[in-house]
């Protein structure tokens, strides 16, 4: 069970899973409430928050193992986190495979691993896990500030040599179409074109070694005024840095631009002060529970509704599930309405699996 000291970590944790299923599973995507969809381009919106502070909370989570893998030899140390890493990369990899088959000239065929997608959420929590992991455990933290300097000012290099910032044009798509070619990428963005490719995994990294070190920061000097003033100071700086940077070098979750690193960890940081400030200072812990059985079984949870969204592609009649639901049920609430309410709807259905594994003791890690 989380402990008072650190539950503030746990319902951030929580408050993400619950708005990454919720953004995932709009029921119209023409009729979703604007701050539920991810900025077009460059710019940011609450949903782009999302997912570099579930790497920010893997971070904080880090900051709890790495201190019990300091006092096995290097040999253990290196067998978990590899291994951690390599079957949360495989579930990702085989998310995108599910369901392995299709349809094909009236018949049911396997799915060409040929044209399987290769990176994605899952793939890069991974590999930022285990990077990160490796940063921190060999090189301590002035390794890992030094590393946190090179990977935002060189990727930034990077990107201004070899491309431009637009989505045709960026070296991210770049390199992956010289790696991988089109078939393995993402292909909803109208061109091939990952936004968890593998060159932005690199800045990526460094939004898990600020949840690290945030929670490490956090175990040090308690949940105490200073703490919160500290978090706050820290994350509008960021905030008024990566705003200043974002004049040259955009803010953008798609390229994952080193300005939007600074961004999203500003915003992970003042968001973290208030939790802390309400839960711990205020002793306001009544509404929490809600967010801690996100937190406890975060990956299978995101599995689960994953899953669910590729089963909601399914066929009735000429219609997808998720487009029946929504046009002959969640509709008659109102377009706008409706959709997200499909959307909620499903993140309760994720919420009562989870409170059941909750109540069963069932809480289950990689």
């Amino acid at each position: 069970m989380t402990t008072n000291r650190y539950l503030a970590l746990d319902v951030l944790r929580g408050i993400t899973v619950t708005l990454m299923i919720i953004v995932n599973n709009s029921g119209n995507g023409a009729t979703t409430f604007a701050p539920l969809h991810h900025a077009k381009w460059h710019g940011f919106t609450p949903t782009d928050w999302i997912f570099p502070t579930f790497l920010f909370v893997v971070g904080n989570a880090m900051s709890f193992s790495l201190e019990k893998y300091a006092v096995v030899d290097n040999g253990e140390f290196l067998k978990k986190v590899f291994k951690r890493a390599a079957i949360i990369f495989i579930l990702g990899y085989l998310m995108y495979w599910f369901p392995f088959v299709h349809e094909q000239d009236g018949q049911i065929v396997f799915k060409s691993i040929g044209e399987t997608r290769i990176f994605g959420v899952l793939q890069r929590i991974a590999l930022c896990y285990l990077l990160a992991s490796l940063i921190l455990h060999f090189w301590k933290d002035r390794g890992a500030i030094i590393f946190s300097v090179i990977a935002l000012l060189g990727y930034w290099l990077l990107l201004y040599a070899f491309g431009d910032y637009t989505l045709a044009g960026n070296a991210v798509l770049k390199l992956d179409l010289s790696l991988f070619g089109p078939h393995h990428l993402y292909h909803g963005s109208g061109i091939p074109f990952d936004p968890e490719g593998l060159l932005s995994t690199l800045p990526a990294i460094v939004n898990v070694i600020a949840g690290y070190w945030t929670g490490r920061f956090i175990q040090q000097k308690g949940n105490s005024y200073e703490t919160i003033a500290k978090l706050m100071i820290t994350g509008t700086f960021l905030l008024f840095v990566a705003m200043s940077w974002d004049m040259v070098f955009p803010v953008n979750k798609r390229i994952w631009t080193s300005s939007f690193v600074l961004y999203s960890v500003g915003w992970d940081l003042l968001i973290l002060s208030i939790l802390i400030f309400i839960i711990d200072i205020k002793n306001e812990k009544r509404w929490t529970y809600f967010f801690e059985v996100f937190g406890r079984n975060t990956l299978f949870i995101y599995i689960l509704s994953e899953i669910g969204t590729i089963v909601f592609e399914i066929k009735i009649g000429e219609e997808q599930l998720s487009t029946w639901l929504y046009q002959h049920v969640f509709r008659l609430t109102g377009d706008y309405t409706g959709s997200l309410l499909f959307a909620v709807s499903w993140m309760f259905v994720c919420w009562s699996v989870g409170y059941w594994m909750d109540k069963k003791k069932l809480h289950l890690k990689v």
